[in-house]
Parts: C-alpha cells; sequence; structure tokens
C-alpha cells in the first residue's frame, strides 16, 4: 500500500508540467500552441530560447531525480538491492509517464526524455555522465535535440548490456525498453531528420557565424 502511494505521487511530481507553467507565466502563451506543439525542453529552447530551454531542462529532470528516490521513505528497501532497483524503476517510471500525461496540463506533455534521464541519474550516476556525454557530443555536432536524445537512450543500452554489463536481469531489460520508447516517442523527429526538415536548437550561433563569415570570404 505504500509502495503505490509512493507511485501516486511520483507521477504526480512527473505531471508538474514546467514548460507549460513557464511559458504561461513570463511569456503569456502556451508553449504547447507554437513550434512542435510538444511541452518539453526541446521545444521550450525553440520558442522561448536557450536560457528558459536550459531552465525547463535541469527542472524536468529534477523530476525524475526526486521522483525516483522516493524509495528512501521505505527503510526496508534501503537493504535490498534488487527489491530497491524494482521500486526505483517503477517510481521512475510513473514520473515518466506524468511527464507525457500531466495531470495538471490535460493531460498533454513532453516525450520525457530529460525526466527519464533524471531517472537513470538517481539509479545509475556513472552510467548517466556516459549519457550525457554521448548527448552533449552529437548535439554540439548536428545542434539536432531529437537525434541526441535518440543516441544518447541507445548508448544507454549499450553501457547497461555491455560495458558496465550490470547483473540486474530487470536493469537490463529496462535499458532495452528506454531505447524502444525514446525511439517511439521520436517517430515525428524521425521522419523530420530524415526528409531534411527538422529544427536545429539555437545554441552555437556564433559558431555557425563565423562559418558563415569564412564561407563568404
Amino acid at each position: 500500500m505504500k509502495e503505490l502511494l509512493l507511485i501516486v505521487l511520483a507521477y504526480l511530481i512527473g505531471s508538474i508540467p514546467t514548460s507549460v507553467w513557464v511559458s504561461q507565466r513570463f511569456f503569456g502563451i502556451d508553449i504547447r500552441d507554437y513550434g512542435s506543439g510538444n511541452a518539453g525542453a526541446t521545444n521550450t529552447y525553440r520558442v522561448l530560447g536557450s536560457k528558459w530551454g536550459t531552465f525547463v531542462m535541469v527542472i524536468d529532470m529534477l523530476k525524475g531525480v526526486a521522483a525516483t528516490s522516493l524509495y528512501i521513505f521505505l527503510p526496508f528497501y534501503m537493504h535490498s538491492e534488487w527489491d530497491r532497483t524494482n521500486l526505483m524503476i517503477g517510481l521512475g517510471l510513473a514520473a515518466v509517464l506524468g511527464h507525457i500525461f500531466p495531470i495538471w496540463a490535460n493531460f498533454k506533455g513532453g516525450k520525457g526524455v530529460a525526466t527519464l534521464f533524471g531517472m537513470i541519474v538517481a539509479m545509475q550516476p556513472l552510467v548517466a555522465v556516459c549519457c550525457v556525454g554521448v548527448f552533449l557530443l552529437v548535439l554540439y555536432l548536428t545542434r539536432f535535440v531529437s537525434l541526441s536524445s535518440i543516441l544518447s537512450s541507445i548508448a544507454f543500452a549499450i553501457f547497461i548490456l555491455f560495458i558496465f554489463n550490470d547483473d540486474v536481469t530487470l536493469y537490463r531489460i529496462f535499458s532495452v525498453l528506454v531505447a524502444l520508447m525514446v525511439i517511439l516517442t521520436h517517430q515525428k523527429n524521425i521522419n523530420r531528420l530524415i526528409n531534411g526538415t527538422e529544427s536545429k536548437v539555437p545554441i552555437l550561433k556564433y559558431r555557425d557565424r563565423r562559418r558563415q563569415r569564412r564561407r563568404g570570404e
């Protein structure tokens, strides 16, 4: 019963619609009416700029960390790695579900990548750091957040299955499901990437301007 209450709480934490509240409070708009129509950090970058996009990403990530860490309120799970992992996965996924279908925003949210990453930070900090490295490298090279998210999620499964070789079976299954979930939730982005119509986030613009100037010389 206590576990169920924590899972509900994790869902409510995940349901906090950061980008929607930020766009309504500071800009008088609903972020879901602009750009891709998605209530996530990537669309916030596109519509409101890097400052607010970063803020939304950090808060959405912290939602995953906070929700997944709720297991600490049940002392039993502090002493059983298997049970703790199971509960943390349940709590984290509840938060991700809340982000995708937020009760506070008419069940229309984002894709859950930042919240999912926060979940991984709480469970496997070292793996999370490696995934961040993959994400930032791809983002630097392409400026596509969608592609960065997809490749870092695939890298997550590779890290768990082969590099760190985690021996918790449920966690290994979870890593594969994460990669599949991110790919499935980014189908539209994948189509736009293939068609060359995917939007790039407004970062590294000074680098791009320098390149354009050099080409014009």
